[in-house]
């Protein structure tokens, strides 16, 4: 579910915390996935006639199909992913997922109605409602990933925490979920509409926590506060409290405690035996895993696996799985490139709309090409793209590396902007008729 209405309240108290990039931007990145939520998108947009994809022995493959296209063209554009999968749910979840048991139930019923008068919108409507992701699917897709080459995380609890500490730990640049409580877990950066389809022409939409926690002038713990007050999966809220009180409340009050203090409880009830401190203890300490065992490593894709388990076994066509593998096998051989951060130093100004920023006093340092840590150092700036960067002031760095490519890099940095974006080819005929993709 997420932090309730917390999308709108960052585009109007921080928007300057939001930008919108496009996936070339991330040539290079190591990006952590939610892998539930793909999946539940997969299960509800890859659909034909209105329904999920199945085998000829009634299996569900919707998922799989979403999974081994997704991730590829994310590979095409020089991303490495890294799907975490959800472990088990937190206790004081516990009340979240029986309202959604009782929503399920509810849509059950509205689907059965929806079927006997024939209404084919309601039908779809309340049949998407119904989408649920399986201990099946999720084991199918760990296996695909691993035929693929691409390396996936089992978390102990919630997916999007351990995505966050991923990206603390400098293992990955950011976290890819639609779920906005990544935010609430600290990540560093958080990606909207990775995952989405190129059939909706939807942007990326970055989200930069540091830059967030300053434009709202809150803590971390404060903006936790702010997230249970809108609504978060592990406890209810004040009654009568909209988006914009609750940061204001936060604001002059500065925590949860003080504004019951401060509120008339007549008007504005708390839930009884309210949990909002075991609910701020979840975000600020939750269970991990552990980032100095996570070695991540991207291999290439094992054909003959692919082959036996996606076209024997779930009976995909298997001209196209190899077509597949040959786009993961070319996509590996760009992926050498270092990005382009990795082999300049910033020693000028920035263009003219980056002038205040503290990025033209900053070095970005790296020995080797494609060893850049992922997580910049806190005197560091969060974020350089393409488009900010007058390249009059870049030089080549003095590392092994740029010695060797200097003779091939000065007087072209325009065009060795371009050398490091893998674009995407026309869109597979076999795709246009699934919903979605």
């Amino acid at each position: 579910m997420g932090i309730h209405g917390l999308a709108k309240l960052i585009a109007d108290q921080a928007p300057s915390a939001i930008k919108e990039q496009d996936i070339k931007n991330y040539f290079g990145r190591k990006i952590a996935i939610d892998a539930s939520m793909c999946m539940y998108q997969f299960l509800v947009a890859v659909r034909q006639d209105g329904n999920v994809l199945q085998n000829e022995d009634g299996e569900t493959t919707s998922h799989l199909m979403g999974m081994f296209y997704r991730t590829i063209r994310m590979l095409e554009h020089g991303i490495k992913p890294v799907y975490v999968f959800d472990g088990k749910p937190p206790q004081l979840k516990s009340g979240e997922l029986e309202k959604r048991g009782e929503r399920r139930a509810e849509a059950e019923k509205l689907l059965a109605q929806a079927q006997e008068a024939g209404e084919q919108e309601n039908i779809d409507k309340f049949s998407k409602r119904l989408v649920k992701v399986t201990r099946q699917h999720n084991d199918e897709c760990k296996k695909l990933l691993t035929l693929m080459g691409v390396p996936y995380i089992e978390a102990p609890c919630e997916a999007e925490a351990s995505c966050a500490a991923l990206v603390k730990a400098g293992k990955v640049f950011a976290t890819a979920t639609e779920d906005m409580d990544g935010l609430t877990f600290g990540t560093g950066v958080l990606l909207r509409h990775l995952t989405a389809s190129e059939a909706k022409k939807l942007p990326i939409q970055e989200f930069q926590f540091t830059r967030l926690l300053q434009d709202i002038n809150l803590t971390h713990e404060q903006f936790i506060d702010l997230c249970i007050l809108l609504g978060c999966d592990y406890c209810g809220t004040i009654k009568g409290i909209g988006p914009k009180r609750a940061i204001d409340l936060i604001r002059q009050h500065g925590s949860i405690e003080e504004i019951l203090e401060n509120i008339d409880p007549s008007k504005h009830p708390a839930p009884e035996d309210w949990l909002y401190k075991e609910a701020r203890g979840l975000f600020l300490q939750p269970d991990v895993v552990d980032c100095s065992t996570v070695d991540l490593k991207w291999s290439e894709p094992d054909e003959d696996a692919l082959i036996q388990f996606m076209c024997a076994e779930k009976q995909f066509s298997e001209d196209r799985i190899k077509n597949g593998c040959k786009k993961i096998m070319k996509s590996r051989q760009g992926s050498t490139q270092g990005r382009l951060d990795s082999f300049f130093t910033i020693t000028g100004s920035l263009s003219s709309k980056r002038k205040n920023s503290p990025v033209g006093t900053v070095c970005v340092n790296q020995t080797t090409a494609g060893e850049k840590p992922e997580e910049p150092a806190e005197d560091q700036p969060e974020e350089i793209h393409y488009g900010d960067i007058d390249f009059s002031k870049l030089r080549p760095k003095e590392t092994p590396a740029a010695a060797q490519d200097r003779n091939r890099v000065q007087g072209q940095e325009s065009e060795y902007a371009e050398v490091n974006v893998t674009r995407r080819g026309p869109q597979e005929p076999h795709l246009n008729y699934i919903d979605g993709l």
